[in-house]
């Protein structure tokens, strides 16, 4: 139906519903459930790229230095030199698609209680499971759970779980706790009691290196939640004598490790003989190495020169300077990863990151004091370097998580300006 209206000056103009009903905007299309999440994530904030880069360097750095180290020994055991390249390099791929992946994932799902809670549980029953049936023993240790076609560390499983619920638990106590944490039985005594439970799982392994940085990384958080000076070194000398207690108990294998690495020497041809050529390899590289590739120490000298002891292949083939640059990469990995601590938009992520940042250093300080003897020698991989691929998924994930809080406070995307045309 038509209606009239009367303007101002006095003309009359005709509307028709129906046209008006056509004028109306249509509805904006509904997109598919993917295409949600792929614009999802195309808004995403930027992560620390350098952060991301950096790790890049180190993971592919790593896969050559183990090709390189494990050369002669594939060659003796299985008549191949590119076993542990094919396998090295599918270990990296798949590390850096888990540090994209858990980059993407919010790091408040990890802050829910049954996902800390039950990670730590699964954690403390893996660790159970090693002294069952399960269990493989390798080289005189219970480290791995054998389930069929994967080999699963537990030691190394239960390192994110620890920080992950430490960070949940001062978080959740923050209500509780203010600001220092002064309550002694809440604040203090039930990390505590957890650090021992998983000194003494992870110690009758034995792993006594593993237990350290557990129990470091979970001194260390305590520290930064705010714990008193005071119950922070009660703390750590229950955690001493706890592991001279169980040193001792273990017998004469660790003492004369604790006595014996001052001067390794003495039994170069026994306990220490490891040791020996490690330094051997390190003292031979000199100023700038001998070169990518043509390392002596590697040649059946050195055992298992992939693992643990893959320093000394590098400070042999590229030098004091080549251990320079690698020291320097890893610091950058560390200051990034600092940052992003120091910028963590709330306290579960500021302990999150904290967590993080204090395991990747504890164990590079660990591992090169331990193959330049000023340890005693304990099995302890080199991060993102030495062998291993339960190891590298696992820090893998906590740069993984690093990241993803870096983009809690990190720059959108670049994104072109639309160009505007003026109208005359």
């Amino acid at each position: 139906m038509a209606r009239k209206r009367k303007h101002h000056e006095g003309a009359t103009t005709e509307y028709d519903e129906s046209i008006q009903a056509e004028a109306v905007e249509p509805a904006p299309p509904k997109h598919s459930w993917l295409y949600r999440k792929i614009q999802k994530l195309r808004n995403a904030k930027q992560m620390d790229f350098l952060l991301f880069i950096v790790l890049f360097a180190i993971i592919a750095f790593g896969v050559i230095m183990v090709f390189s180290s494990s050369y002669y020994s594939t060659i003796d055991t299985v008549g191949s030199a590119y076993v542990y390249l094919r396998s090295s390099s599918l270990w990296a791929l798949f590390a850096l698609g888990v540090v994209i992946v858990t980059s993407f994932v919010p790091y408040k799902w990890y802050s829910k209680s049954f996902i800390s809670v039950g990670y730590m549980l699964v954690a403390i029953g893996l660790l159970l499971a090693l002294f069952t049936p399960l269990g493989e023993t390798h080289h005189g240790a219970t480290r791995w759970l054998n389930l069929g076609p994967i080999t699963l560390m537990p030691g190394e499983i239960a390192k994110p779980a620890v920080i992950i619920f430490v960070a949940w638990y001062y978080n959740k106590m923050k209500k509780y706790l203010g600001g220092w944490i002064t309550n002694l039985f809440v604040g203090a005594v039930p990390i505590g009691i957890l650090a021992l439970l998983l000194l003494g799982l992870i110690y009758a392994q034995p792993n006594l290196s593993t237990a350290m940085i557990i129990v470091f990384v979970m001194v260390a958080m305590m520290f930064i939640a705010g714990i008193k000076f005071i119950y922070l070194m009660g703390a750590s000398g229950l955690g001493v004598v706890g592991l001279l207690t169980l040193i001792n108990m273990r017998g004469s294998e660790h003492q004369n490790r604790m006595s014996g690495y001052r001067n390794p020497f003495a039994d170069a041809q026994g306990e220490f003989y490891q040791t020996i050529q490690g330094l051997l390899g390190l003292g031979a590289g000199g100023l700038t190495g001998v070169g990518l590739g043509n390392s002596i120490q590697k040649a059946l000298y050195l055992p298992e020169a992939q693992n643990d002891y893959i320093f000394s292949i590098i400070g042999e083939e590229v030098g004091f300077i080549g251990i320079l640059v690698l020291m320097a990469v890893y610091l950058v990995l560390i200051w990034r990863c600092t940052l992003v601590t120091i910028k963590a938009p709330d306290r579960f992520s500021m302990l999150l990151c904290a967590g993080c940042t204090m395991l990747l250093t504890f164990q590079v300080l660990m591992n090169i004091a331990v193959v330049t003897n000023l340890i005693p020698p304990t099995g302890i991989g080199l991060p993102f370097i030495s062998y291993g691929g339960n190891s590298e998924l696992i820090f893998a994930w906590c740069m993984g998580m690093v990241l993803n809080v870096s983009r809690s406070f990190g720059k959108r995307p670049y994104r072109r300006k639309p160009k505007l045309t003026v109208v005359k």
